[in-house]
């Protein structure tokens, strides 16, 4: 379990969510009941010179050949790159014994998905169905982010990637903004600490060159010094848009062909994931399930290339009432599919 130390909301500045990047929600799936096999770091198939991407993922047993050694040959990461996040997987400490906590009745921790990704959507309309500010909305909106955090890294969920502000929100009005970056730089201030102490791995996404030169200079130095720990990964998605994620890929995989570095017929899938932001990942960059809040069914221009295979969940919460129950009917719903990535199972 990951428990972000702060005093009352009240006294301390909070994550701001923007309303544009609510939580949806996708259906997770899960390996079918029953005998299971699981895909392992160390035992993966070995493909012209890659390695499953998917070592995580549990797959019903096929009778006669394994097919499962197929899944996910077109996302596959290179040989080198599996063995870093494999030796990393493996070294990974527990949480500290203090923030155990109680696996809730009803799911399985064998099928607790391994990358949960989450557009906050919601925190305005809650703010103005109570007559309350919009600021206090981003305010509630931070407690619903700390308590999934809590939860997540406490069953088992190894990386939560959140979208906290797109490329689109910089549309909003200069005040609402200034707002939210200066909170921005409060959470992180008051949380480093703790991060390094739980092992709480951060890393800020995005087109960093738009923000404050100051929170440009606080999330470097945050992922610099987190870099080391492994107990889980937070991705924040700051003035992140999944097409310009791909567009800026595709620009460093041109300039690498451009200097003769890299042949045209040598780009693959895996080529371009090694230059998507979320690469920062030492687990899998492709989230097993993606939740959004509020009702809204769209993607909203989020991981729109890691996302290919994730199980979609929308809730009809608002972000602010997102909470344990809410999430634990999220993860219910993954746990219940069937995640067959093209095979006949």
């Amino acid at each position: 379990m990951l428990v972000l130390h702060l005093s009352s909301p009240s006294s301390h500045p909070s994550l701001p969510l923007a309303r544009g990047c609510a939580p949806g929600s996708s259906a997770a799936a899960s390996a079918g009941a029953g005998e299971q096999w699981r895909l392992r770091v160390r035992s993966r198939t070995r493909r012209n010179g890659q390695v499953d991407a998917f070592p995580h993922l549990a797959f019903p047993r096929p009778s006669g050949n394994a097919v499962g050694a197929a899944v996910g040959a077109s996302m596959g990461t290179t040989e080198e790159e599996h063995d870093r996040r494999a030796t990393v997987l493996e070294e990974r400490p527990a949480p500290p014994p203090e923030l155990a906590a109680t696996f809730p009745p009803g799911l399985s921790p064998e099928l607790i998905p391994r990358h949960v990704a989450v557009i906050m959507d919601g925190n305005s309309r809650w703010a103005r169905n109570r007559g309350l500010p919009t600021s206090a909305g981003h305010e509630a909106g931070y407690r619903a982010l700390k308590e999934i955090v809590r939860l997540s890294g406490s069953w088992g969920v190894k990386v939560l990637t959140v979208f906290a502000f797109s490329s689109e929100n910089w549309l909003r009005p200069k005040t609402e903004v200034d707002f939210l970056m200066r909170l921005f730089e409060g959470v992180i201030r008051e949380n480093l600490e703790d991060f390094k102490r739980q092992g709480i791995r951060l890393c800020i996404i995005g087109d960093s060159s738009k923000l404050p030169k100051s929170l440009q200079d606080l999330a470097k130095g945050a992922a610099e010094v987190t870099k080391e720990n492994a107990v889980m990964e937070v991705l924040v998605a700051v003035s992140y848009s999944g097409r310009s994620d791909i567009v800026q890929a595709c620009q460093k995989i041109a300039q690498r062909v451009r200097d003769g570095s890299l042949e045209p017929a040598d780009i693959t899938e895996a080529v371009i994931e090694e230059e998507l932001e979320t690469n920062c990942t030492i687990n899998s960059p492709y989230p097993d399930l993606l939740i959004r809040t509020s009702g809204e069914l769209r993607l909203s221009n989020f991981l729109l290339w890691q996302s290919a295979y994730s199980e979609l969940y929308f809730s009809n919460s608002l972000w602010p009432d997102f909470g344990e129950a809410e999430y634990v009917e999220a993860l219910a719903s993954y746990q219940q599919r069937k995640r067959r990535f093209g095979q006949r199972i």
